[in-house]
């Protein structure tokens, strides 16, 4: 968290500047979603750009998200006297994250762990479908899909048999497993510093760390299943990173090669986008001349789908079911043109100013790989048609990759700048106004 103190004026202003870029856009982006719905457009929600309705919550959880938020931007601009060691740095990164993600969740009291777990639209409701026998599940799964709860329909069996595999353990409180989820989702963040400190090195992981874990999008990581597709996407990116070090060759990099495969076969048994993370481990072995390492990837990656394949579940037929229940449930009752706009207003939302800064040094970072790959996710779903509200949840895996670049240099191979603490508190700030304001459905 340490960093040399910095004498260039310009760098506090190149991040006021970021700001107030995030700060208009984000201004145009509420009034075009406040104009779609004056014009009573097919948005299907009440609280566009959002999905869920507003309402003005303030009660005693309410002051813990801003003493995280203020404790950890406090830390961050602190320089101490001997700097921690990178196992410290990571694991405070892991509980200030999770801290951050609960306490955001609690300005609902304890029902901001237990909401989304109770919905009869989302997963836990057909875990009773899976009984004592999960492989007749997995065999009817496509077949029974109209019979399922709408978060099952729209994903592959993975997270109705993980929560299966919770109850099977003793994890039946739901507020235990609404923890247990949270703090699987909060891995990413170690996650993603490592991957950071892989590829353009640990100082610029470090001034990473707080922009990382009081990140806006921590609303909808808490209990959220598609986090757990962001933990296992960012372990499998990092896998790919060890695989493709210059010093790591023979069995030691095939290992790696193939656990970054199995990793993100795993993944696309839980969501059908996460696939995409993929593309970032394509451009990170090809960044490094490692190319024969995408074949060691994709043998590890079908492993999964296929295993899952010969018990009875078709990936492919269950992305066809998954889109034509989407077309018919989803597509008629949201227009496509006002969503495509409104969801990029989530994504800068979402992501805070830091994408702002990110997107304009994007050519500056060796960590480019990361940006590619989740952009390409995101412009694929805009195009396809996809993105019609909900994209706060669904491109979570997607959300920690593209604010790496805030922490870039000003120009390639430049001093890094200091730590983006205006950026992160204005950030962090958003979420406890959203989440003070916003009931989601999850």
């Amino acid at each position: 968290m340490s960093e040399p103190p910095t004498d260039r004026p310009w760098t506090a202003h190149r991040e006021r500047r970021d700001a107030l870029r995030w700060v208009v856009l984000g201004l145009c982006g509420l009034a075009l979603a406040a104009l779609a719905v004056q014009l009573d457009a097919r948005l299907g929600t009440a609280s566009a750009p959002f999905l869920g309705r507003y309402k003005i919550r303030v009660g005693p959880g309410s002051v813990l998200a801003p003493l995280v938020a203020a404790a950890v931007l406090w830390s961050a601009s602190q320089t101490p006297r001997r700097q921690r060691s990178w196992r410290k740095i990571q694991l405070f990164g892991y509980i200030a994250g999770l801290t951050w993600a609960i306490a955001l969740a609690l300005v609902d009291g304890w029902s901001g762990l237990t909401k989304a777990l109770g919905s009869p639209e989302e997963y836990l409701g057909d875990v009773r479908r899976v009984g004592a026998d999960p492989l007749a599940y997995l065999r009817h799964f496509t077949a029974d899909a109209p019979a399922h709860s709408v978060a099952s329909r729209g994903h592959p069996p993975g997270p109705v048999l993980f929560l299966w595999l919770a109850d099977q353990i003793g994890v039946d409180n739901h507020v235990v497993l609404g923890f247990l989820i949270t703090a699987l989702s909060a891995l990413t963040i170690p996650l993603v510093l490592s991957a950071v400190r892989d590829s353009v090195g640990e100082a610029a992981a470090r001034r990473y760390l707080p922009v990382l874990v009081l990140a806006p999008y921590a609303i909808w990581v808490a209990v959220s299943l598609d986090g757990l597709v962001a933990t296992l996407g960012a372990a499998a990116i990092v896998a790919g990173l060890r695989a493709s070090r210059t010093k790591v060759r023979g069995l030691k990099a095939t290992g790696w090669a193939l656990a970054a495969g199995l990793l993100t076969g795993i993944a696309a048994l839980f969501s059908y986008s996460a696939p995409w993370l993929g593309l970032s481990i394509v451009f990170i072995y090809f960044a490094r001349r490692r190319a024969f390492l995408n074949v060691v990837t994709g043998i590890g990656a079908l492993a999964p789908v296929l295993t899952a394949q010969l018990l009875g579940f078709s990936w492919a037929d269950g992305l066809v079911t998954a889109e034509t229940d989407y077309a018919s449930r989803v597509a008629p009752y949201r227009s496509v043109l006002w969503w495509s706009a409104i969801s990029v207003v989530v994504l800068l939302l979402a992501t805070g100013p830091a994408i702002v800064a990110s997107a304009r040094k994007v050519r500056n970072t060796a960590a480019w790989p990361f940006l590619v790959g989740a952009g390409a996710a995101v412009v694929f779903s805009i195009a396809a048609g996809l993105a019609r509200g909900g994209v706060e949840h669904a491109w979570l895996p997607f959300f920690p990759w593209l604010t790496v670049a805030a922490v870039a240099p000003e120009k390639p191979g430049g001093e890094l700048p200091p730590t983006p603490l205006l950026l992160t508190a204005v950030g962090a700030a958003l979420a406890i106004v959203v989440e003070a304001a916003l009931i989601t459905p999850w």
